[in-house]
């Protein structure tokens, strides 16, 4: 429960819930709610028990919602309650996690199109539908017969079953599965964040129309990187009228 306010403080004018949600276009709801998460300071109360907020409660609904687009609403509500609480090492630990996720996510960009431009250096030559048996792809690969087997457990890849031997049979798209995994693989990636990627190739229908996939990947790697700085300008103005 806030403080009893019967008029403004040293922090500004008294405010109502309706003048800060007006302001973002939200409901005087979302406001309470976000007050109550921690996200706000605790509101004063006026002698009949209405919240009243001021520019200080104004700035902190500004640093979150500006926050929200680069680290998400998990993330930006922690940062706040860090402020809020008087932990802003807390808060700055949180940014830097969230900018190091931005980072990794920009080297697996990077690892992905590495990964499909060795592909098309090696452009698959045959005189057979594509279709083939685990021994000759993993010799093809140079690996061994055990590894394709964990990259299907894992769901790299997924070739299907000869229904009179019920050898593995590896069609076009498992061979380009298997080589696109390989190729990630010996960039370092764990088969947990390859199988992700891997499901988006298949998804996007093979590796061309993935290129405007990573066109829209790169596209929001940089409008969240340019959110970051934004919010990080937004928490500095509020942390700088926390005083």
């Amino acid at each position: 429960m806030g403080k009893n306010l019967q008029s403004g403080d040293r922090t500004g004018p008294r405010l109502r819930p309706v003048d800060l949600a007006r302001e973002h276009g939200l409901s005087t709801q979302a406001v309470r709610n976000y007050e109550e998460a921690g996200i706000l300071p605790a509101a004063a109360r006026t002698p009949h028990g209405y919240r009243t907020y001021t520019p200080l409660h104004a700035g902190a609904l500004r640093a979150f919602l500006a926050l929200l687009p680069g680290h998400g609403h998990p993330t930006a509500t922690a940062i706040m309650r860090a402020v809020n609480e008087g932990a802003a090492d807390g808060a700055f630990r949180l940014i830097d996690e969230s900018h190091a996720q931005l980072l990794d996510d920009r080297q697996t960009l990077r690892a992905v199109e590495s990964a499909l431009r060795d592909l098309d250096l090696e452009p698959t030559t045959r005189t057979d539908p594509g279709d083939t048996f685990i021994g000759p792809l993993a010799r093809k690969l140079g690996i061994r017969p055990a590894t394709l087997r964990a990259w299907e457990n894992a769901g790299l890849v997924h070739p299907h079953r000869d229904p009179r031997t019920g050898y593995r049979v590896y069609d076009e798209a498992a061979v380009r599965d298997a080589r696109l995994a390989h190729q990630l693989r010996r960039g370092g990636y764990p088969l947990e964040r390859i199988a992700p990627l891997i499901a988006h190739v298949r998804t996007a229908g093979g590796l061309e129309p993935l290129e405007a996939a990573l066109t829209d990947w790169h596209t929001r790697l940089s409008a969240r990187g340019r959110a970051m700085l934004s919010g990080a300008a937004a928490l500095e103005a509020y942390l700088r009228e926390r005083g």
